[in-house]
């Protein structure tokens, strides 16, 4: 997995983020979600790579081979604001000042936050499979709080949700994994579902991603709902799983029509888990949109 790509770890600030990295040309970073790693990348930044790219895969803090600090008072620092800055970071170290974007669910909550914070970064940003963390949780209908309810789980105070995952960790993440947007085992590379379940049995990284998801309500959604009508000034990438809750619950398109200038919207064959399950499909969407989206980068 990740055959000639280098590996490292970057000092930023309080802690320390991972990554891995390969190939010339401009720079990509590629964020992952829950309940996984960068190792959700290993079958498509290759592809990138071959095809002209730098290509940097990072776990977010608190996940994977990562930092995970204690959480602060408050839970600032594990916002999506904090897992921003991290990664900045991590591209400035490494020499980029501009880069292409990419994250799949909470790896695309931080790219949204990046893209805003830091839009001078960010040369074009693909969210996948999303809605503003704004409208996950003020739009609680029944059918989205039954797909959605491990947002609420985790969010509840230490040590409740960390003893009780800890307890049998691949119940609760196959659970997580394999109930999701029509996603079986079989949909998973052998190697890459490894990695994921070595994290789910390390109890620091546990509570990395409970305290992420207490920090969505106690300080993301405050920040989302102050900047109301803020816009991602790059290029946006929309992608979504045809078959996942996500699509069955919201008009993706729609929803990020006015949080972005421009904005382009694709449906990928399978689930939530799309890019595990179809990285073909995806490595060619996101070389369509840079070929698109090309800049001079130093």
């Amino acid at each position: 997995m990740f055959d000639g790509f280098e590996s490292g770890r970057v000092t930023v600030g309080e802690t320390e983020i991972a990554y891995v990295a390969a190939g010339e040309g401009e720079p990509v970073l590629m964020l992952h979600g829950f309940p996984q790693t960068k190792a959700l990348w290993a079958r498509i930044a290759p592809e990138l790579v071959a095809l002209g790219y730098r290509v940097i895969c990072a776990d977010l803090r608190g996940y994977g081979a990562s930092g995970k600090p204690l959480a602060r008072a408050g839970l600032a620092n594990y916002s999506f604001r904090a897992m921003a800055a991290d990664q900045l970071g991590l591209m400035k170290a490494l020499g980029h000042a501009r880069f292409h974007l990419v994250g799949h669910d909470r790896g695309a909550r931080v790219a949204y936050r990046l893209a805003l914070d830091h839009p001078a970064a960010v040369a074009s940003v693909t969210l996948m499979d999303i809605v503003p963390t704004a409208v996950m949780l003020t739009d609680l209908r029944r059918d989205v709080a039954q797909s959605y309810w491990h947002w609420f789980f985790l969010a509840q105070p230490a040590p409740f949700p960390e003893r009780m995952i800890e307890a049998n960790p691949d119940l609760f993440y196959e659970a997580c994994l394999f109930g999701w947007g029509a996603a079986g085992p079989q949909d998973f590379d052998a190697e890459q579902l490894a990695a994921y379940r070595a994290s789910w049995h390390d109890a620091e990284a546990i509570a990395g991603g409970c305290n992420d998801y207490r920090a969505a309500l106690a300080v993301d959604l405050a920040d989302d709902l102050a900047e109301q009508g803020r816009r991602i000034s790059t290029p946006a990438l929309i992608l979504y799983g045809a078959s996942g809750a996500m699509a069955k619950l919201y008009d993706l398109p729609a929803t990020w029509a006015d949080r972005c200038t421009t904005i382009d919207a694709r449906a990928v064959p399978g689930g939530h888990f799309f890019p595990d399950s179809a990285p073909v499909e995806v490595s060619k969407h996101l070389a369509a949109f840079f070929s698109r989206h090309l800049f001079a980068h130093g």
